[in-house]
């Protein structure tokens, strides 16, 4: 395997990194992978570009890549401290950690944003817009983040309107643990482990938190706090030396405390409600690499139940979303660099609550995209049909450019077009609408790039824009008092990106990312909700050479409005964490990090609380 690793890093003039090399670390012996670190560069990999693993510098797409060393350096369960490192992405939450969170990728809604895990798509077709809550995602369970900021519903159909987030299960080779504790009585703990030969690996994750957390309303006093247990399993076999199987297997289950809006006021308030939220998801598959074709076909489903409780015990909303999908993806290489990758899929969905009938839907979609790369250039176009049960077809259409310029520099663009099928809950539930169209909307974006973010000097600034139409909201007609769902509104988010790496010294390098994004209904001439203009992360790391390590986050963020008729303002913030790190060893570390120090009092939404300042500490092993 280390032979096909390096012979791919050895042509520069292919486009594709196989699917082998991102998988591959488990799967290698000791020899094999001290022969890849010390003799070839690893590249960067990006499966979010076309479906399929490629070296990030091989799409004119705006990709970042964040590993599992940078997302341990950060600390903490809580997913936001880790995923703020990345230009245009903001975040609104609904209290601590726990609290619905959504992610917002240059202005678009959260439920615009595709998210997958391990490929797998994850999001809750019974919640109305059908988003992911990254609440229920911890730190402790991700091994990295692939995030694409564009449109790019040709390679991945539905949703992928802002962008698309892949998320890897954590995999080790051996053991490694976390163990934190810290302010607000929080308790968080990771244990991954893995055994591996030249053709198996088996891994297994499992992660658990709890805290009294904070009161989520902002003039409560009550707290709210979370707990959540989650395992996951990673599993490859390679059948021969092109043909492999592969497996993803993930189950949580979590409790979150919950504020509501009782009598007499209905306003936001102190309450003993709860949530609990139990998921499933995973795959199983086969691989095919061949000197010239490369297949990757599976099966996966994904499942949330949630149920609202009082504080009597007695569930207020039930619902549950289910998802299964089998999809086939492929590439074929041709002569001189020319290459065609192709996909097809079939998902069927289906939801229930204690309010709604059993409402089910399906949809299909197969794509192609033609490639081409020789030397510094790499020029890709495609196109997608979908059909849907409800609203019938769609189609979607996309292209991008990269070339090197000199060693370092290197110009990108990309087009695309998005769209997102309407929900379940949108179609069929008691304010549904069967004649809804799917949102739609077409980006594209400019950018000039230097070196790599994680090393060096990096330097990137892109120009985006995004136009979106027939976006559903609720409505209010004479046949259809109590509300319903349509396609009325059309909006535009254009800005700058800048993301900037400096090595100031030996072990100190200091980095920043800023974004400029102007989001707006086109309607209205308005200001998107909870979309601030300019924000941004800064952040530094230093490492002595005597295991001593200091870093610092501080995250800026402009004023915004919380609802769509701007008539409530969320003010500006800034929040500074410390991080301290010290190795006991190769394999023990001590940390600590103190967040929030000047215990700035801010919010991201409207009368929900966040966190004061907060110290934590642990120790992480690895053997």
């Amino acid at each position: 395997m280390a032979d096909i690793i390096a012979a791919q890093d050895a042509e520069a003039s292919q486009e594709a990194v196989p699917e082998q090399a991102q998988n591959a670390v488990p799967l290698l012996t000791d020899e094999q992978r001290a022969f890849v670190t010390s003799e070839l560069p690893i590249p960067i990999v990006t499966v979010t570009a076309n479906g399929l693993s490629t070296a990030i510098e091989n799409t004119g797409q705006a990709v970042t890549v964040i590993e599992r060393d940078e997302i341990e350096s950060v600390q903490g369960a809580d997913v936001t401290r880790v995923l703020q490192r990345t230009p245009g992405l903001s975040f609104s939450r609904n209290g601590g950690v726990g609290g619905f969170t959504g992610v917002n990728i240059r202005g678009a809604s959260a439920d615009q944003l595709l998210v997958l895990v391990d490929g797998v798509r994850v999001a809750d077709p019974a919640a109305p817009g059908g988003g992911f809550d990254f609440g229920n995602q911890l730190g402790g369970m991700a091994g990295k983040f692939d995030i694409l900021r564009g449109s790019n519903s040709t390679i991945w159909g539905s949703e992928a309107i802002g962008g698309v987030v892949d998320i890897s299960t954590r995999t080790e080779t051996g053991m490694a643990g976390t163990l934190e504790y810290g302010a607000r009585d929080t308790l968080s703990a990771n244990l991954a482990a893995g055994v591996s030969d030249d053709r198996v690996y088996v891994g297994l994750v499992g992660s658990w938190f709890q805290t009294d957390g904070f009161s989520a309303a902002a003039n409560g006093t009550e707290a709210d706090g979370f707990e959540q247990f989650a395992i996951g399993g990673t599993g490859f076999l390679e059948l021969t030396d092109s043909l492999e199987l592969f497996t993803h297997l993930n189950w949580s289950e979590g409790k979150l405390d919950i504020d509501g809006f009782p009598p007499p006021a209905y306003a936001l308030a102190d309450t003993l409600e709860t949530q609990e939220t139990r998921r499933h998801w995973g795959d199983l598959g086969l691989a095919y690499y061949g000197n010239d074709l490369t297949l990757r076909a599976a099966y996966s489903l994904a499942d949330t139940q949630r149920d609202n409780l009082d504080e009597a015990g007695t569930v207020g909303f039930a619902s549950e979303g289910h998802s299964e999908r089998i999809q086939l993806r492929g590439e074929y290489r041709l002569l001189g660099g020319l290459s065609i990758a192709f996909g097809g899929e079939h998902e069927w969905t289906d939801f229930q609550t204690n309010f709604d009938a059993p409402a089910e839907t399906e949809i299909s979609g197969a794509y192609a995209q033609l490639g081409w790369v020789l030397g510094k250039l790499a020029v890709h176009v495609g196109g997608r049909l979908d059909d849907h049960e409800q609203f019938g077809s769609a189609t979607s259409f996309g292209g991008d450019f990269s070339y090197g310029i000199g060693n370092d520099w290197r110009v990108r663009a990309s087009l695309g077009e998005g769209f997102k099928a309407p929900t379940l809950y949108q179609l069929l539930s008691a304010y549904g609408n069967t004649d809804l169209e799917p949102e739609q909307s077409t980006s594209v974006d400019l950018g000039i790039e230097r070196g790599r973010r994680d090393k060096g000097l990096y330097f990137s600034l892109t120009g985006f824009r995004r136009d979106s139409e027939n976006l559903i909201g609720f409505a209010f007609t004479p046949d259809r008092p109590f509300g319903v769902y349509q396609n009325t509104a059309r909006a535009r988010a254009q800005g700058i990106e800048a993301e900037a790496g400096f090595q100031i010294a030996s072990g100190l390098r200091v980095s920043g990312v800023y974004a400029l994004v102007d989001a707006e209904d086109r309607e209205t001439g308005l200001d998107l909700a909870r979309r601030p203009k300019h924000f941004g992360t800064l952040f530094a790391d230093w490492q002595s050479g005597f295991g001593l390590h200091l870093g610092a986050d501080l995250r800026i963020s402009g004023p915004s409005f919380d609802n769509a008729a701007n008539s409530v303002k969320l003010d500006g913030y800034e929040v500074l964490d410390l991080r301290a790190a010290f190795d006991i060893g190769t394999s023990l570390q001590l940390f600590g990090r103190i967040e929030n120090v000047f215990d700035t009092d801010y919010r991201v939404v409207s009368g929900y609380n966040t966190p004061g300042r907060g110290a934590f500490a642990g120790i992480r092993a690895r053997m």
